[in-house]
């Protein structure tokens, strides 16, 4: 059974907050009156957590973070827009999530399991997974979409409305300026796939035969020079051809048939 939520004499938590079982707040951290903290959930000192911000359990915030605070947008007039954080998220040092805005869906949503290192700045409206690594002063634009399991290398900046789908990895002091397709790896400014994350896919359980049709769908989407449209059908035969597969192939498929901003090429 778990203690009763634990705060430091120094903080401020306002009237109208819900702290469950466990919580733990900081030295002079200071938690907003529409902010729930979900059971086990650890702020650190000097952290801030406001806005219509719902933290899931056993999150861990480490001093001076800066959580569910208003857009970085000339547009938000003060709106009830809302953060969404699921479980088991670690976000270290000075790492900066806003709210939502009225022009999207309002919400700013995390999933569970992530890794947020130092100096990130996860903008309003973005959209990321789970077991998502993002490494020191990363930089996510408004309404950008990270899929599950992928990786961002250290001093990259994402544009804002790009989606990067599961299994990326993004190499460092990258710049990514269009959608980058589900299992791709690369790095550059501009950011070029230069293959398939093979190393990170078989870490994931995904079978060499998984990675090898995989192969192939980049062989089709990159050096055919094809159009989206044609890499699309080419796909699908692909799919017919290796049924096994086939699901692994259609998460690029449905990624493709959304991409809003083009594909980064290399």
């Amino acid at each position: 059974m778990m203690a009763a939520a634990q705060i430091h004499s120094t903080a401020i938590v306002a009237p109208g907050a819900i702290l469950e079982d466990g919580v733990t707040v900081g030295p002079y951290s200071i938690i907003g009156e529409h902010v729930r903290l979900g059971a086990g959930t650890r702020v650190g000192p000097h952290c801030v957590v406001d806005g219509h911000t719902t933290i899931g359990p056993n999150n861990h915030f480490y001093r001076f973070c800066s959580i569910g605070g208003i857009p970085q947008d000339k547009k938000y007039a003060d709106e009830p827009t809302a953060l969404v954080i699921g479980g088991a998220n670690t976000f270290r040092e000075f790492v900066t999530v806003n709210i939502g805005t009225a022009q999207d869906a309002g919400t700013t949503r995390m999933g569970d399991d992530n890794w947020i290192m130092a100096y990130v700045h996860i903008a309003h409206d973005c959209q990321v997974g789970s077991h998502v690594v993002i490494a020191n002063s990363v930089q996510l634009g408004g309404h950008t979409h990270i899929g599950d399991w992928a990786i961002l290398g250290g001093l990259s900046a994402v544009h804002q409305f790009v989606h990067i789908g599961a299994h990326v990895m993004i190499g460092g002091t990258s710049s990514v300026r269009q959608d980058v397709p589900p299992y791709m790896i690369g790095a550059g400014d501009s950011f070029r796939p230069i293959g398939i994350n093979s190393e990170g896919l078989s870490r994931r359980g995904f079978t060499d035969q998984d990675i090898l049709v995989l192969r192939e769908a980049y062989k089709i989407v990159y050096r055919r020079k094809l159009q989206i449209d044609q890499a699309i059908e080419a796909l699908v035969v692909l799919q017919q051809d290796h049924p096994a597969e086939r699901q692994a192939v259609q998460t690029l498929v449905d990624f493709l048939r959304g991409a809003g901003r083009g594909i980064a090429r290399p």
